[in-house]
């Protein structure tokens, strides 16, 4: 079993920053692919961005390019999102996953996060 933990969530201005944190406990961390997904009321999951296990290789929507990064600290079992120049549509509940490949299907990730809310204000 693997327990995802956010946090970091929170109202922000738009054009302003946040950084989301995933904290990750239980089966080895440092082997999986960790991502980030979203989801807006009346939406469906939407995948955000994601890193392998190396942290050498990272994917974006291309919705959140060059205004989002993702890195992960394996030795801290935690994976971030750095937020800037955030849009009212960024609004949504964040959530992190772990699977085994690094994939933008929201099936391939086994464990997930309860998520933490992001609201930006126009």
């Amino acid at each position: 079993q693997v327990q995802l933990v956010e946090s970091g969530g929170g109202l922000v201005q738009a054009g302003g920053s946040l950084r989301l944190s995933c904290a990750a406990s239980g089966r080895p961390f440092d082997k999986n692919a960790m991502a980030w997904f979203r989801q807006a009321p009346g939406k469906e999951h939407e995948f955000v961005a994601g890193i392998v296990w190396s942290g050498t290789s990272q994917l974006y929507a291309d919705s959140v390019k060059n205004r989002f990064t993702i890195s992960r600290d394996n030795a801290k079992k935690t994976v971030y999102l750095q937020m800037n120049s955030l849009k009212p549509e960024d609004a949504a509940v964040y959530y992190c996953a772990t699977g085994n490949l690094l994939l933008r299907w929201r099936g391939s990730y086994e464990y997930w996060g309860q998520g933490t809310q992001v609201t930006v204000s126009s």
